[in-house]
């Protein structure tokens, strides 16, 4: 029985850390995150989610966990940017400005999937134009969903969160054990002394 991470997020690696959760294989599954026509976000998280961890390759006793985490502002969503230029355009459409930060987890383990999405909310300062084009000069925003990482140099921006840290980051723990638990998946282990 294996524990499988259908991710490259190193934030994702390090949050399994602290559940005392090692992968034995990493497996990013490579799928369309194309939003649909008029998809609302919360939709759209748990169908890439979704997609994600049924994509993953796999035995049926192993178990695969996937996440995926979507910025919000309102009913749009704010993926990873694709340039420096788009973006300054998320980080100032979000500035001064509350959004919410979902994310979806599945566990998948032979043919059953557990999921589960948390939504928080956040605050982002108003930004300065020299704040924005210091951030920018980071390269912090790349392979951000809203351009911005809130355990980067961007975390001094926000001010004020109401939810999930760990879910903004991007796997909210909590959460995470429950299913886990409910997959049958041993965490935190008590060591025999």
């Amino acid at each position: 029985m294996a524990f499988i991470l259908g991710s490259g997020s190193p934030r994702r690696l390090d949050l399994l850390a602290q559940l005392g959760i090692v992968p034995a294989d990493v497996r990013p599954p490579d799928i369309d995150e194309t939003p649909l026509r008029n998809e609302l976000p919360r939709p759209y998280c748990m169908r890439v989610t979704r997609a994600k961890v049924e994509a993953v390759p796999a035995q049926d006793d192993d178990t695969v966990l996937c996440a995926d985490t979507t910025v919000a502002l309102g009913r749009r969503i704010l993926g990873k940017p694709r340039d420096a230029g788009q973006a300054a355009e998320y980080l100032l459409a979000l500035s001064g400005r509350r959004h919410q930060v979902i994310t979806a987890v599945a566990i998948r383990r032979g043919a059953h999937v557990w999921t589960k999405d948390v939504v928080s909310q956040v605050k982002m300062k108003r930004l300065s134009d020299e704040e924005l084009n210091s951030y920018l000069a980071t390269n912090d925003w790349q392979g951000k969903a809203g351009a911005y990482a809130i355990q980067g140099p961007a975390g001094a921006f926000i001010p004020w969160i109401s939810g999930s840290f760990t879910g903004i980051v991007g796997l909210p723990l909590a959460e995470t054990a429950n299913l886990l638990k409910a997959a049958g998946y041993p965490i935190m282990k008590e060591e025999t002394v």
